[in-house]
């Protein structure tokens, strides 16, 4: 067994899996990366299954060490990353596997057009609270001892066999479009002109955003009337859009409370949370309406483009693997001559 030590833990780091799921009943958020295309990229890179827990990165400034043997990492995310090693440091983009020697780092930088980058470590194995080794800090449930990353914390893990690192051979491309909701399921409680706004207008991304949620500022939604500021308290979802009484938006996330209030002018379709959880404070977001069976269809094409996205982690060249694709698209050889033909005299 090696270990990986955090050296810094960043903005924020934490071990989050896919969640724990049927817990919402007794009051328990499914918790669970923000990001879970990442995820299953990042565990495939390093050769786990895709829905092992891995660490989640916020804004950079993580630091990992490898200790009592080699580990292998790999990082999905658009991170600047570097590795260093005794006689120095290299800079590295994410998006692949990488294995350190003992008392090798990882620093990932920064995590560039995003706020997220998710590290995968070969073997790391933790355990299950409540079917989930997620990290929902607020009930101090999974992680160690149910916190985020600390420095000094080590990580058991398996020490990886000696095989060639790999990468997505295809890097994902950002989509800038705007993000897409279904209307309701408390839409009625609004003015028809505060539906429009939120649909036409941009809104700010505050520095109110965390696991928990996003705080987003614009123009005042306002509410059919006072009455209509508040509901019977009902179930919320990851994606939910509550609308308080200032009229400023709160967008749930995966560690979002599983019951409140506040009416829900809209839900975040499931193929487009992340893309709203990556966004910085500061930036601007903008919201269209779909229908249920648009959202599903959607939902079905993210998951057969994630399927494709994984078909295309190889082997990476220069890892001492030889490039067969490269190998075989190029013509290698010029100059070609006839043996047979006669040149001059014969020795």
């Amino acid at each position: 067994m090696s270990a990986l030590e955090i050296r810094s833990p960043g903005a924020l780091a934490s071990i989050q899996d896919i969640g724990r799921r049927g817990w919402r009943r007794i009051g328990v958020p499914w918790a669970g990366t923000l990001a879970p295309q990442l995820l299953r990229i990042a565990n495939t890179l390093v050769g786990n299954d895709a829905l092992a827990p891995a660490i989640e990165c916020f804004d950079g400034g993580q630091q990992f060490v490898a200790r009592e043997g080699a580990v292998r990492l790999a990082v999905a995310g658009d991170a600047q990353l570097e590795h260093l090693t005794a006689e120095g440091k290299r800079s590295l983009v994410a998006w692949r596997s990488l294995t350190l020697a003992d008392g090798e780092t990882l620093r990932v930088v920064h995590t560039g057009t995003g706020r997220l980058a998710v590290v995968a470590v070969f073997g790391l194995a933790r355990p299950l609270v409540l079917g989930s080794a997620a990290t929902y800090a607020r009930a101090a449930l999974g992680g160690l001892e149910g916190r985020a990353l600390q420095v000094g914390d080590r990580l058991s893990v398996i020490e990886p066999a000696p095989t060639p690192e790999h990468h997505l051979r295809q890097l994902p491309t950002p989509d800038a479009g705007p993000i897409r909701v279904v209307l309701g399921p408390q839409a009625d409680h609004f003015a028809p002109a505060s539906i429009e706004a939120f649909l036409s207008m941009p809104f700010e991304v505050t520095a109110e955003a965390d696991r928990m949620g996003v705080r987003l500022a614009g123009e005042a939604l306002l509410h059919r009337d006072a009455a209509a500021r508040e509901i019977v308290s009902d179930a919320a979802v990851p994606g939910a859009i509550q609308v308080p009484g200032n009229g400023q938006p709160i967008v749930l996330l995966a560690d979002g409370h599983t019951a409140g209030g506040y009416p829900k002018i809209a839900t975040v379709i499931t193929a487009d949370l992340a893309r709203l959880a990556e966004r910085k404070p500061g930036e601007a977001v903008r919201f269209v309406a779909v229908s249920v069976a648009a959202a599903e269809d959607l939902a079905r094409a993210a998951e057969q483009a994630l399927q494709a996205r994984l078909g295309n982690i190889v082997p990476l060249a220069g890892d001492g693997m030889i490039d067969l694709d490269a190998l075989y698209s190029r013509n290698l050889l010029s100059g070609i001559i006839d043996g047979r033909d006669d040149d001059g005299d014969a020795a």
